[in-house]
């Protein structure tokens, strides 16, 4: 789905949907990635950019930087997510399309959201368009997965890498829109929401506003324990269960969690690693260092990360 816009005085930040109404409009409100804030502050200043590339974790903070940029300077823009538009008809039609007319402003600005879903062929064709029309349209590009992006395309980008704030700048950020929307809570109630679904920020602020009802936070931490994956497939690999069993449930769960991404999962397999497989520590460390190299080459990391958990559970036994 493609939105032009024509940037206005009277644009309103007004938004029943908290992780929108509170999406940073500057670049002081922006949590996280100190190392980017000078580079973003001389785009503003001399309203200009070069072609952006910004990758990283779902829920990270790529959109909101992208969209913080295009707010901050003179241009007219455009938002593609390419996961729904994808082909080179997009990129012939509406990309080329937009980059090619006159706008209101001196520079016009293309953010394509998850750029990592364009076809190759819309991509062969991006590249093009990116180099015809450099003098007055430039792009910024988000993704997960950079390896997905051509080279033609990354030699015409600056690459950053957006890391997610930590969780205590995520507890800060969450206390303060529980406060300015009147919900009473207590610290303690928030860590489980964080722990459960960080680095992704916007799922922490929606499951947030979804448990806050009469202006109390009212925290089920059962009912989030058992929506986090992670923590699921770490309960069955610590069970008693037989390996057949094991593996039917963690392919179950795995499926059904519909991630893209399991780099999370390592992480957190590994910090848990002594409580699960306490014989073989070192044997499970070595299978997830492997993982997550092979998931890192991967179009679908889905397979190799249950190749992984199968050989941890032929290493637990």
């Amino acid at each position: 789905m493609s939105n032009f816009f024509e940037k206005t005085n009277n644009e309103t930040t007004d938004n029943s949907l908290w992780v929108e109404h509170y999406r940073p409009k500057e670049l002081d409100n922006y949590v996280g990635n100190e190392h980017l804030k000078s580079k973003v502050q001389t785009f503003i200043k001399t309203n200009d950019i070069p072609h952006l590339l910004f990758h990283g974790k779902a829920g990270g903070g790529k959109t909101t930087l992208a969209k913080l940029i295009v707010n901050s300077i003179e241009c007219d823009y455009m938002i593609i997510n390419a996961s729904a538009e994808r082909g080179i008809d997009t990129i012939r039609d509406k990309v080329r399309g937009f980059a090619s007319t006159v706008g209101f402003k001196k520079l016009k600005v293309i953010i394509l959201d998850e750029a990592d879903y364009v076809t190759a062929d819309g991509q062969a064709s991006l590249r093009n368009v990116m180099e015809t029309f450099s003098n007055h349209c430039r792009f910024i590009l988000t993704c997960n997965f950079p390896e997905r992006i051509i080279d033609a395309i990354q030699s015409r980008c600056q690459t950053f890498h957006i890391i997610p704030p930590s969780k205590k700048e995520i507890a800060v950020h969450i206390s303060s829109i529980l406060g300015n929307e009147g919900v009473s809570f207590e610290p303690k109630q928030i860590v489980p929401i964080i722990d459960s679904s960080y680095p992704d920020i916007r799922k922490i602020i929606n499951t947030c506003q979804l448990n806050s009802i009469d202006g109390e936070l009212k925290v089920d931490v059962d009912s989030i324990i058992e929506n986090d994956y992670k923590q699921k497939i770490f309960d069955i690999l610590k069970s008693d269960k037989n390996a057949k069993q094991k593996y039917t449930e963690i392919r179950t769960t795995l499926k059904d969690s519909r991630v893209t991404d399991f780099s999370d999962l390592y992480s957190f397999l590994y910090e848990k690693v002594d409580e699960y497989a306490p014989n073989n520590t070192s044997g499970v460390i070595l299978t997830l260092s492997e993982a997550q190299y092979r998931a890192s080459l991967s179009i679908d990391k889905e397979i190799p990360t249950m190749a992984a958990l199968i050989e941890i559970l032929t290493k637990i036994k």
